[in-house]
C-alpha cells in the first residue's frame, strides 16, 4: 500500500472529515442569492458578530473577498496602498487591475508589515495628475512574511491614519484566525478600525471553500451587487456554509496545535546542515527556509522530497515553504524532516 503524501504545500490541501461530512450532508439549505438559506444566513450572522461588524457576505473564495472589497471602497483609477508582498499584488491574477481597476500603490515594509509613519510618508495631497487615494489594505497574518502576526497596536495606528487622511482600510484575513490563535487577540478587535474584513475556510479551518466578507450594511449591500455582478451567487451553498460552521466549532482552537508543529519543524529545519531558517520568525503555520547546499535549489528539492512523499513549496530561486494543517500530525513533520535531510545527504 503506497505511503500517504505529507502534504505541506498549503493549508489549502486540508479535505473535510467524516463529521464535517455529516453535517455538509445534513444542511438545510434554500436560494442564497435570495437571502433563503438558512445556512448561509447563519454563518454570515455568526461571520459578522465574530469580526465585530454589522454584516457578511459568504463567498466562494477569499479573493473575492479582496476583490469585492477593493471594487466597494474605490473607483477606478484609484489608489490602493498596501505592502508590497501584500496578496492583492501577486496572487489574484491581476483581479484589482481587471475587475476594480483600481491601482496599487506599494510599500516596503518588513515581513509583509509596514507601520503608520511609513503609510504617512506615502500618502500625498490630492493632485489631478495623480491617481487619488482611497483605500489601505493590510494582510495578517503575512504569507510573504512568513506567517507574521501584526502588532495590535501599529494595526490600530494604521487604520487610525488612514482615516485621518480621508481613506478607507481593509484587512485581508485569508489567515487572520492563525494570528487570533497565535496571539490571543480575538478576531473582532484585530478587524477593529477596519472598514472591511474576511476570514477564510478552506484553510487552517479545513472547510472545502468559502470565506466571508464582513464590514458594515451599507458596504456588505455593495458587497452583494459585485457578488451578482462577477458570478459569486452559489444558490443552496448551505451545503459548504455548514462545513464553515463545523469548522467554527470544531477547528479553530485546534490551529494551536499547527503552530506547534511549525514549531516542530522549523527547530528540525535548523538542525539540516544546507538549510538556513531564523526560527523565532514562526509565528504561526507557515515555515520558510532557505537552502544553502552547494548545487541544490527550490525546484530540485521540492522534486526530490515529493519522489519520497513530502510536498513543499519552492517560493524563489533557494526559498521555500512549509505549511501545516490538520492533516499533517506529529508523525508527519517527522517523516518529512527525515526526508528532506535524506535528500540533503544525497
Amino acid at each position: 500500500m503506497p505511503t500517504p503524501l505529507i502534504d505541506l504545500f498549503s493549508d489549502t490541501k486540508t479535505r473535510p472529515g467524516a463529521a464535517m461530512r455529516a453535517a455538509m450532508a445534513a444542511a438545510e439549505v434554500g436560494d442564497e442569492r435570495a437571502g433563503e438559506d438558512p445556512t448561509v444566513n447563519a454563518l454570515e450572522a455568526r461571520g459578522a458578530a465574530l469580526l465585530g461588524k454589522e454584516a457578511a457576505l459568504y463567498l466562494p473564495s477569499g479573493t473575492m473577498c479582496n476583490e469585492i472589497a477593493l471594487a466597494v471602497h474605490c473607483r477606478p483609477g484609484e489608489a490602493v496602498l498596501c505592502e508590497a508582498g501584500a496578496h492583492i499584488v501577486g496572487f489574484e491574477a491581476g483581479g484589482a487591475a481587471a475587475l476594480a481597476g483600481v491601482m496599487l500603490e506599494p510599500i516596503s515594509g518588513t515581513r509583509g508589515m509596514f507601520t503608520a509613519a511609513q503609510l504617512r510618508a506615502q500618502l500625498r495631497a490630492d493632485n489631478l495628475q495623480a491617481p487619488l487615494q482611497r483605500l489601505v489594505a493590510v494582510e495578517n497574518t503575512t504569507n510573504l512574511g512568513g506567517g507574521a502576526v501584526w502588532p495590535l497596536q501599529d494595526l490600530r495606528e494604521i487604520a487610525a491614519c488612514a482615516h485621518d487622511a480621508g481613506l478607507a482600510t481593509h484587512m485581508d484575513g485569508a489567515r487572520l484566525l492563525n494570528a487570533v490563535v497565535a496571539s490571543g487577540v480575538s478576531a473582532a478587535d484585530f478587524a477593529q478600525g477596519f472598514d472591511s474584513a474576511w476570514i477564510d475556510f478552506s484553510k487552517g479551518l479545513g472547510a472545502p471553500g468559502g470565506a466571508l466578507l464582513a464590514g458594515s450594511k451599507a458596504f456588505v449591500r455593495e458587497a452583494r451587487r459585485w457578488q451578482l455582478r462577477i458570478g459569486g451567487a452559489m444558490r443552496q451553498s448551505g451545503i459548504i456554509a455548514a462545513a464553515c460552521l463545523y469548522a467554527l466549532d470544531h477547528n479553530l482552537a485546534r490551529l494551536a496545535a499547527d503552530h506547534a508543529r511549525a514549531q516542530q519543524l522549523a527547530q528540525g529545519v535548523a538542525r539540516i546542515p544546507g538549510l538556513a531558517i531564523d526560527v523565532a520568525t514562526v509565528q504561526s503555520n507557515l515555515v520558510y527556509f532557505d537552502i544553502t547546499a552547494p548545487g541544490w535549489d527550490a525546484a530540485k528539492l521540492a522534486a526530490a522530497t515529493l519522489a519520497q512523499g513530502v510536498r513543499l513549496c519552492p517560493m524563489g530561486a533557494r526559498r521555500m515553504r512549509a505549511v501545516t494543517h490538520l492533516d499533517v500530525d506529529d508523525a508527519g513533520i517527522a517523516r518529512a524532516l527525515e526526508v528532506i535531510a535524506a535528500a540533503l545527504r544525497g
